[in-house]
């Protein structure tokens, strides 16, 4: 079968290799896969070399294995993590927090190929069903969705607060969204991407965007919002985008930070010092958080497929990549049809 592969930095390659054996995991013929943050990541350092990515899939079961709730057809997502399961962190329903989480996790390690190919192996009690009028490209969503609500909840997001998200990826929008679900009376996103911008207040994720190129940023968003922003939710992973957001947070308010930098993040300790800033960094979901998703989407309580900018085929990997990281496209999620060449 046909799978995009890692090959260099910043490229792809379309290989053969063999379809997963059973070991006792379900087999998934993969119908669509996003592109996550994390897999740009991969990408732009061309590591690790072979690594098949694709974290965030909707597929067929081919293969139940052990699940006897599910059968041959049925439509699934997946946790792609890969917890022990039974340590303290696993037992208290955080697996984010376990130590195994991402050895073995389905397209972010080289020996679980992930849905850049058209048939995967997962664990058993990491498969989720999805409801017959969860599409597939909405149950693509479901795991990058889960990774914003669980930014907002450690966020602790309350009525009437004033929100700053900074950066317009899939990550931060579906973190306004949020904010605003819980009760955000006034929801800013800061980028540097115009189109990314302007989409987000379209889509009615935010209540205004401001750009971080401005040399008068500081300036306008404080105007807007004079005592500072209760909560900043920062999906840049970006030194200079920390330092800014550090000075429009008020006295005692959260910084939770979502994005993930390859490089070490400096700031001056004295800002949150000065404020007694609450922060606190994010990685994946808990399981509840997943499952929540799908039932939010579900009982259409979001709406993820406005999001979708574009399927593409597999042999288009590299373009969907290249466009997501041109700075000026207004693509935030692009998915990738394995089955399609």
């Amino acid at each position: 079968m046909k799978a995009a592969q890692l090959d260099d930095v910043k490229k792809f390659k379309i290989v053969d290799i063999e379809k997963p054996k059973e070991d006792g995991k379900v087999i998934i013929d993969v119908l669509k896969t996003g592109i996550c943050g994390s897999d740009i990541h991969n990408w732009d350092a061309g590591s690790p070399k072979g690594l098949i990515m694709g974290h965030e899939f909707t597929g067929k079961v081919v293969n139940p294995a052990t699940r006897v709730d599910l059968k041959v057809g049925d439509r699934v997502t997946a946790l792609p993590i890969s917890p022990c399961g039974h340590c303290e962190a696993c037992e208290t329903g955080n697996p984010q927090y376990c130590n195994e989480t991402w050895s073995h996790a389905v397209g972010l390690s080289l020996d679980n190929p992930g849905g850049l190919t058209s048939t995967i192996a997962v664990r058993p009690d990491m498969v989720m069903k999805l409801p017959d009028n969860v599409s597939d490209e909405e149950g693509a969503m479901v795991e990058p969705t889960a990774v914003g609500l669980h930014a907002i909840h450690l966020a602790d997001i309350k009525v009437g607060d004033n929100v700053l998200v900074v950066g317009g990826g899939i990550i931060g929008l579906v973190s306004a969204m949020f904010a605003k679900l819980e009760g955000a009376q006034y929801v800013a996103i800061s980028e540097t991407n115009e189109a990314r911008g302007e989409k987000s207040v379209i889509l009615n994720v935010a209540d205004e965007w401001f750009n971080a190129k401005d040399e008068n940023f500081l300036k306008n968003i404080l105007t807007k919002v004079p005592g500072g922003f209760d909560k900043v939710i920062d999906c840049s992973g970006n030194t200079k985008a920390v330092e800014s957001e550090l000075l429009t947070i008020k006295p005692g308010g959260t910084m939770v930070l979502v994005g993930v930098s390859p490089k070490p993040i400096e700031f001056a300790s004295v800002l949150a010092v000065m404020k007694e800033l609450t922060i606190k960094g994010a990685i994946g979901y808990t399981k509840e958080e997943f499952k929540d998703c799908i039932n939010l989407i579900a009982d259409k309580k979001i709406n993820v497929i406005k999001f979708v900018d574009e399927i593409m085929p597999l042999t288009e990997t590299q373009k969907a990549y290249e466009r997501l990281t041109s700075g000026t496209d207004s693509a935030v999620k692009i998915m990738i049809d394995p089955n399609k060449y």
